[in-house]
C-alpha cells in the first residue's frame, strides 16, 4: 500500500507510509498507528524490514530522519485517504512497487520485501 502527497510543484510523490514516534511508543506501534491514520488500514507488525536515514531542509534549516519500515499484514479498515498529509492511497501489487515509489531508499526495501516474499513461498 502506498500513500501519494504533492511535492512543491503539485507533483504527486507515492511513498510508504511513515511518521513520528510519540511519546511512550514503539517503532512497531509507531507503524501500525501511522498505516491507520494515513490510510485507514488496520494491520499488525509481521516483521523489520529495515531503516532509512535522510537528510532534509525544511524552513531553511536541515533536519535528520530515521525511519524504521516494517512488514505490515492489513487486518480491517478501509482504504481512505482522510489525513490531510496524504493526497491519495493506493493498494499496489508487490511486483509494481518498486516501479511506483518515488525514493531510491524505499525501493530497495521493497526489493527486500520481495525477497522475504519469494523465500517465503519456496
Amino acid at each position: 500500500m502506498l500513500i501519494g502527497r504533492l511535492d512543491r510543484q503539485g507533483k504527486l510523490l507515492w511513498s510508504l507510509p511513515k511518521g513520528h514516534i510519540e511519546d511512550g511508543e514503539t517503532t512497531e506501534q509507531t507503524a501500525m498507528r501511522e498505516v491507520k491514520e494515513e490510510t485507514g488500514i488496520t494491520a499488525h507488525v509481521l516483521q523489520p524490514l529495515g531503516t532509512i536515514d535522510y537528510w532534509f531542509v525544511a524552513e531553511r534549516r536541515r533536519v535528520h530522519k530515521t525511519v524504521h519500515h516494517f512488514v505490515l499484514e492489513a487486518s480491517g479498515g478501509e482504504l481512505s485517504d482522510e489525513d490531510v498529509e496524504v493526497t491519495e492511497v493506493a493498494w499496489v501489487p508487490l511486483s509494481e512497487l518498486e516501479r511506483k515509489l518515488a525514493y531510491a531508499d524505499e525501493r530497495k526495501l521493497v526489493r527486500k520485501a520481495r525477497e522475504i516474499f519469494e523465500g517465503a513461498s519456496e
